[in-house]
Formats: structure tokens, sequence, C-alpha cells
């Protein structure tokens, strides 16, 4: 189903992240995990796409065994950056021809062994692009990714702004925003959104912090902030992950109770391909969620 249609029927709801696993048993644990998550009946679930179409056999094979194996609405995350337009075209065919409706249309970042790779020589230089070739098809739900901390290659943030809106006006349904950890950053770009003409649905990324060590390096690499109150109750609990992981699921549940106490409809959660957090946390934000 399009989760164009979803969003009219709902009005308020969760969504999930999985990546492709690389070995038969991570496929098998992820469908655990799925038909786990999909007890709370969330709008759908995507799967990530590496750039430069790294994962393209993976994810098409895990898109493919959960609509098999589950009732879950499914989105395919597709990177343009290096690709063709005829490879592009034949994975949307094949995408087709087995009911995978949704897509969120990335740039995708530079391949790490080309250090002097330029994406604007390729048939696909900017994930507008994708979305304008994708909307072709008139068949496919699209959704693009937004920043609220500006993506890092953007100049500034009225930039970054106006580029998520020609991705917006190419064609796309509703945005998915990159992970932050203080919701400010995401009500604040709601608020220059919505004064920029943008009235799509934007779903703010969760992601639960329960490795602060790991999150640094998350945070760094998209620049994302993590704030000094997190820092300061976690900083001590590093070489506990018990204790770590019961204080990340209260922070990520009062970030969602802030958004939600903000008029935020939606929630999207990076899972890590991993249930126990996530369940946690919906279970004590359901009276909220309905």
């Amino acid at each position: 189903m399009k989760i164009s249609e979803i969003f009219k029927k709902r009005d308020k709801g969760i969504s999930f992240e999985f990546f492709p696993p690389k070995t038969e048993e991570g496929k098998k644990q992820l469908l655990t995990v799925a038909k786990e998550l999909s007890t709370f009946d969330p709008m759908y679930a995507s799967v990530t796409y590496g750039a430069g179409g790294t994962t393209q056999e993976r994810t098409r094979d895990v898109l493919y065994m959960l609509k098999e194996e589950t009732g879950l609405t499914l989105m395919s995350h597709l990177t343009c950056i290096g690709a063709t337009a005829e490879s592009m075209d034949s994975l949307l065919n094949d995408y087709k021809e087995h009911g995978i409706d949704n897509i969120l249309a990335l740039r995708g970042d530079p391949p790490p062994d080309v250090p002097d790779f330029d994406p604007t020589k390729g048939e696909f230089s900017y994930a507008v692009d994708l979305v304008k070739f994708i909307k072709k098809y008139d068949y496919f739900s699209i959704s693009v990714a937004v920043y609220p901390e500006v993506h890092q290659e953007a100049t500034s943030a009225e930039a970054d702004l106006e580029y998520a809106k020609q991705k917006i006006d190419a064609g796309a349904d509703f945005g998915i925003s990159q992970m932050f950890f203080d919701s400010r950053y995401f009500l604040d770009f709601l608020d220059r959104a919505y004064k920029k003409g943008i009235n799509i649905p934007i779903l703010p990324g969760i992601m639960p912090i329960t490795d602060l060590n790991k999150i640094r390096k998350f945070a760094s690499f998209c620049k994302a902030t993590i704030p000094k109150e997190v820092e300061d109750r976690m900083s001590g609990i590093l070489d506990k992950p018990d204790e770590m992981q019961r204080v990340g699921i209260d922070l990520a549940v009062q970030q969602c109770e802030d958004l939600l106490d903000n008029g935020v409809k939606y929630l999207h959660f990076y899972t890590m391909n991993k249930s126990e957090v996530v369940i946690k946390i919906i279970e004590a934000l359901k009276e909220r969620l309905g």
C-alpha cells in the first residue's frame, strides 16, 4: 500500500527502519524482529540501501522476504549516486512487479575509495533528480530525507531548506528526518519548513542511545548534536551496558513525549535491527500513540 494513502487514513502512527543483514542468520533474526514490531501496527517499515547500490541485492532480498512473511507495508531506501538511468529503471520495474510501491529517494554518500568523486558528473547528481525520475512512473509513493541540524554539505540552513523544498516540489509525499537528540532542532525545522510553504508530513527520526560511544561516531559523521544532559547522564556508565540501555530508553521516551506534546503526530524509529529497546519505548508511550 502506498504510504501517501496511509497518511490520509491515520492521524498518528509509528514506523521502523531496518538494514539488510549480511548473513542468512542475520536475515532470520531480522524477520523475528520485524514480526515482533509488526504487532504495534506500524504505518510502514523501511529497508536501507548502500551508496552506489552496494547493498542492492541484500536490500531487495530483505524487502521481498518481509513482504512474503509479514503484513508490513514496506519502503525501500534508494540511493542514486553513481547509478545510471538504465540500472535505476531496471530496479524500479523489479520493485513494481513485486508490489514494492514506496521509495525513500536519497543521493547517497560518495564512494569512500574514490577521493575525487564528483557526483555532479553522473546521471543523477542529487536526490531531486531521483525524485523526478521516480515520479515519472506514476506508481510509487516517494519520501525524502530532511536535516534538522542542516546537511553536512549545505552552505547554510536556508540553502538546506531550499533544497528540501525542491525535492518536495518535485514530487515527494513525505519526509523523514536525520537523527537528532534535542527536540528543539526538529521543532525549529518544522516551523521554518512551514513558513517556507512545506506542508507534507515530516517524521522525526528517533535513534535511541544505548551505546554512547557508537552514537558519538554516528553523530560526528552527520553533525548531530549530543546534548550535555545526555553526556552527563551517560559518561559515567560507559562500562555498564544494562544501565546505559535503561537511561537511553528513558531519554528516548522523554524525547518522544516532548515531540508529541508539541503537536508531532508520527514517530520513525531507527531500530538497528533490534526490537527490545524500541518495544520498551513504544510501551511507555502506548497511551499517547493509541
